[in-house]
């Protein structure tokens, strides 16, 4: 009888953990949601400012800038990389967290050194762990990715590259392409003018356009503009890759737990029914001893 309580027990912890998992499935499909809504609402204006870029680049004589690569493409800009790292701050997500530092570590690959930059708990656990010195923690949570904080993200990096500080500024984040997660190591800048030139099959612009006072001083006006936009749209999606691998994760847990307690109580019942055939078989081998005794 000991083994019925002790099953039934675990049966009903089983439970209440599967009820967990499954409030933390929908909590996470919930913020997801709202999040990608936010995303989709400021997305034009940011791929607008893109789009402007571009046409500076199509605009004849390309600018000369700090934040493009050389034209000389053999000449590499080199010293020390800026590298934003974009983890969660709570584990229960599969591999999204080991996935996005995994990336973050092939810039050791270049022997440069690294100035880090971590949004999020997780990873300001690790580097700290692995004695990794950290040049800023920013302290907000990463579950609530504003446009503010980007900006200010932003600012911070973008004054240290215009400093000499940096070479090169990373960053390290996951996207989310439709039911799949990636995570990328995306170098912001300096680019190369491929990245804005013509798309396959795209015409050039019949006339130049004309930018007062230049087209430098026009790059670097909005130059800000576009890094805060990528900033903002990398914490967004790695904030609904993270809820997408919390909801993967939990409906694991969810499947897993549904296997257990159906086997535990194929597992019950076999036993509650050896034991009711054991209480019956005692019953009528002690009601046909009785009868013996009668007879004699």
């Amino acid at each position: 009888m000991s083994d019925l309580h002790t099953i039934k027990r675990r049966i009903d912890s089983v439970g209440d953990t599967r009820k967990i998992t499954n409030a933390m499935y929908l909590i996470s499909s919930a913020k997801m949601r709202k999040a990608k809504a936010d995303l989709d609402r400021t997305r034009p204006y940011f791929e607008a400012t893109r789009t402007e870029i571009k046409r500076i680049f199509r605009s004849g004589e390309l600018p000369e800038s700090r934040y493009m690569y050389p034209l000389d493409e053999n000449e590499k800009p080199e010293g020390t990389f800026a590298c934003l790292l974009i983890t969660g701050d709570k584990g229960l997500a599969g591999a999204y967290n080991y996935n996005v530092i995994k990336k973050a570590e092939e810039l050791h690959s270049y022997g440069c050194p690294i100035a880090w930059y971590v949004v999020g708990e997780y990873g300001r656990h690790l580097l700290t762990q692995r004695g990794v010195n950290i040049e800023r923690s920013f302290a907000y949570t990463a579950q609530n990715p504003t446009m503010r904080r980007a900006r200010e993200i932003g600012d911070i990096l973008l004054e240290g590259f215009n400093a000499g500080r940096f070479a090169k500024i990373y960053v390290a984040y996951t996207d989310m392409q439709g039911m799949y997660d990636e995570a990328r190591l995306t170098r912001l800048i300096p680019f190369h003018r491929s990245q804005f030139g013509y798309a396959p099959g795209e015409k050039p612009v019949a006339r130049p356009f004309e930018y007062s006072p230049s087209p430098e001083k026009v790059l670097q006006s909005i130059m800000p503009a576009y890094i805060s936009g990528f900033i903002y749209s990398a914490l967004v999606d790695s904030f609904c890759s993270e809820q997408h691998a919390r909801m993967t994760a939990m409906k694991a847990a969810n499947d897993s737990a549904e296997e257990l307690i159906a086997r535990l109580r194929g597992e019950y019942n076999r036993l509650r029914q050896a034991a009711i055939t054991q209480e019956i078989t005692e019953i009528a081998a002690g009601a046909r001893a009785r009868g013996k005794e009668e007879e004699q």
